[in-house]
């Protein structure tokens, strides 16, 4: 009988460039991560600890004290239900009036696709600053009985949400125009050949198939719209209809502001 021997597997050797990419990785880690780590530290330990030995020190006592005064001074769980009123409606109608865009100008040729496309897209290019003053004065002039409980589009979750459309629609309807025309386009045709309508196009066949991109671009503007401030900050002036990012103002007093209890 013969035998059969296995030789020990040879590992293969790390090369220099390799351990530079790793710490340049793990360096570039740490740096992001670092001013919420930061944030963190400091948010555990109490004012007057920081304020006698500073913020570069070694901490005597950590705590969740000012977590607990944070959640109760400001009324967060109100201001959050009052940020999901205007993430969610903003979000799903984005995407689905984003959808619809990239639909009619990747499946359908007509002249002005193209520039339709980059009509919304430019969109995106617009500074928020600049179209600030007049977006104001028309919030102030546009009323809405009955539907919003300040009577106008200003100081309304309604406004926030139509701003947030306007402002990410063309970024999403340019990523999705790109996703859907690597479609085959045998399949439309085929399902127009089979007597489908154009809507039954869009909602089962392609809108089906786009569900990575729409999952990405969903959690991509719910980071965004949740984050807003400059919006938020503007466009609101009753503190109960504030999102919560610009209800962390709440925690900022007249005279005094304790960076341990924002942070």
């Amino acid at each position: 009988m013969s035998t059969i021997t296995v030789s020990p597997k040879q590992r293969t050797p790390i090369r220099p460039a390799r351990i530079l990419l790793h710490t340049f990785l793990v360096a570039t880690a740490l740096a992001w991560l670092a001013p919420l780590l930061w944030a963190l530290f400091a948010a555990l330990r109490p004012y007057s600890e920081t304020s006698n030995k500073g913020y570069v020190s070694w901490p005597d006592k950590l705590s969740f004290d000012n977590f607990t005064n944070a959640y109760l001074q400001s009324d967060m769980m109100h201001y959050f239900g009052n940020t999901l009123i205007i993430a969610i409606p903003a979000v799903l109608l984005t995407l689905f009036l984003s959808s619809c865009i990239a639909f009619y100008v990747s499946r359908f040729d007509f002249r002005v696709n193209l520039f339709l496309l980059l009509v919304f897209t430019a969109g995106n290019l617009l500074p928020q600053q600049v179209i600030i003053t007049p977006l104001y004065r028309l919030y102030l002039l546009i009323d809405l009985p009955g539907i919003t409980m300040s009577g106008k589009l200003y100081d309304s979750a309604l406004g926030l949400v139509l701003i947030h459309m306007a402002f990410q629609s063309g970024f999403c309807a340019f990523v999705l125009s790109n996703y859907m025309r690597m479609l085959p386009h045998e399949l439309t045709e085929a399902a127009l050949v089979d007597g489908a309508s154009v809507w039954r196009q869009y909602w089962q066949i392609v809108l089906p198939l786009c569900k990575p991109a729409m999952a990405a671009l969903a959690t991509l503007l719910s980071i965004w719209i949740y984050n807003d401030f400059f919006w938020a900050i503007v466009l609101i002036s009753t503190g109960e209809n504030m999102p919560i990012t610009s209800a962390l103002n709440n925690l900022s007093g007249q005279y005094f502001t304790d960076p341990n209890l924002v942070a």
